[in-house]
């Protein structure tokens, strides 16, 4: 049986019983099925159908929003946003989807030479609880775009985000067994992905997830995207625009209340302007709103379980213990963490190299520009970096030098239908969003007429 616990108030939401082996092999077979259909339906259908799931996330994203913040804590307004964004998704590939998968002629010695999109079949998505609509629409709409069907194993605590999920693509129209929702306890992946009418994975989720699903797909040579956190750095130059850069750095590290895998982690700032810099970043994160998430003013809510703010504050406190300084919060309250800000930070404590997920960020300072970009580099992960200057030809001759999925100048880190998504190193591989997503789980067949 899986729970829903509101992490605000501990109580209990709802409860949901998991498929046993027949179940999951009946609904695995009915999307299948769906599937033989599905494919050969016309782009014009299929953008019908996304534009209907639009409508009802915009119409009812107030309904969706609270379903959101009662399972997981997000600050209501958030929840709101996360909603409409995932209309957004929907909305792009209706519109995008048919040209994007268009035939590629290629100029060769045949008479006719081109590359031919197909879908696969059914996709496999293991998504996280951070953003329980967003991760699984922005995988959703273009697959179900493109002709193939998808199968969602969501994290135990949103379930109830699950099902509403599978409902809205049903209210639009959706044939079942299009997109369903499996209620399943995490070691029923494995078999899972083996099953003969999965055809890929997606996964977003820790390493351990990741390398679990991968090396399971990998056995049967299956595909796999994988999206595995970040750790993020925030790099203030001297020449920066100070008061745009302390807005933009308090969104990207606190807003979902920390709970991002884009979110600036790690704070570096150029020793000429670090004390200006800090003076009023410390005065705006204190004065953000922290409360009741379903308050439309709160913006901390809390952790999404109280073992993850356990963790966090073992990080901060190892932290501590090896010369780190807090000069704001640092304190915990069952799943409550206080925005908290650490200086003195070097590359070999806790906050530094580990993911922190929560309102916890770390300050480095540098005083060259390749000292800033060593420091961004000497992470694990590489999911994405936000540098601020003046200068666009400084910016442009850094944007090679880190070894990063993205660079975002004197903006946050965020993931946009427009633009492929995704990291390289321990964050992951493969690309989601954009063009480049919709084409990871499509089979390119080369045609060759003579």
């Amino acid at each position: 049986m899986k729970t829903s616990i509101n992490p605000y108030n501990g109580e209990k939401l709802h409860s949901f019983k998991e498929l046993n082996n027949k179940e999951l092999h009946s609904k695995v077979k009915l999307s299948h099925e769906c599937y033989l259909k599905w494919k050969k339906t016309s782009f014009e259908e299929r953008s019908e159908l996304l534009l209907n799931t639009a409508r009802e996330l915009k119409a009812q994203a107030r309904k969706y929003g609270e379903i959101i913040t009662k399972e997981m804590g997000k600050p209501i307004t958030q929840s709101v946003a996360e909603v409409e964004k995932c209309a957004w998704v929907c909305e792009y590939y209706a519109e995008h989807g048919k040209k994007q998968l268009e035939e590629e002629n290629i100029k060769t010695d045949a008479s006719e030479s081109y590359v031919y999109y197909e879908p696969l079949g059914v996709i496999l998505a293991v998504m996280p609880w951070n953003y329980p609509f967003w991760q699984v629409f922005r995988f959703a709409a273009p697959n179900l775009m493109a002709g193939n069907v998808g199968v969602l194993k969501h994290a135990s605590n949103v379930m109830k985000s699950a099902q509403m999920i599978q409902e809205i693509f049903t209210l639009a129209g959706f044939p079942e067994g299009c997109f369903q929702n499996l209620v399943l306890s995490s070691d029923k992946i494995a078999p899972l992905i083996e099953h003969e009418h999965i055809k890929a994975v997606t996964l977003t989720g820790s390493k351990p997830a990741g390398a679990s699903v991968a090396s399971k797909a990998g056995e049967h040579i299956k595909k796999t995207v994988l999206e595995l956190g970040g750790s993020n750095a925030l790099i203030v130059f001297e020449d920066a625009d100070i008061d745009a850069a302390v807005t933009t750095c308090l969104n990207a590290r606190f807003q979902n209340t920390g709970q991002s895998c884009i979110a600036g982690k790690r704070l570096l700032l150029h020793t000429v302007i670090k004390d200006d810099f800090l003076e009023k970043f410390v005065t705006q994160v204190s004065e953000l709103k922290s409360g009741d998430p379903m308050d439309d003013d709160t913006y901390i809510g809390v952790l999404a379980r109280e073992d993850l703010a356990k963790d966090l504050e073992e990080q901060v406190n190892d932290s501590v213990a090896m010369g780190a300084t807090v000069i704001l919060g640092g304190k915990r309250a069952g799943t409550y963490f206080e925005p908290t800000i650490l200086c003195d930070v070097s590359p070999k404590m806790p906050v530094f190299y580990q993911e922190t997920f929560g309102p916890v960020i770390g300050v480095t300072t540098f005083s060259t520009d390749e000292e800033a970009v060593s420091l961004s580099n000497a992470s694990d992960f590489g999911l994405g970096v936000s540098i601020f200057t003046k200068d666009r030809e400084r910016a442009k001759k850094l944007i090679p030098q880190f070894d990063e999925g993205a660079v975002f100048v004197n903006e946050l880190v965020k993931s946009d239908p427009r633009l492929p998504f995704g990291g390289v190193k321990i964050s992951g591989y493969g690309r989601e969003l954009s063009s480049h997503g919709i084409k990871e789980f499509m089979n390119k067949k080369t045609v060759y007429i003579q």
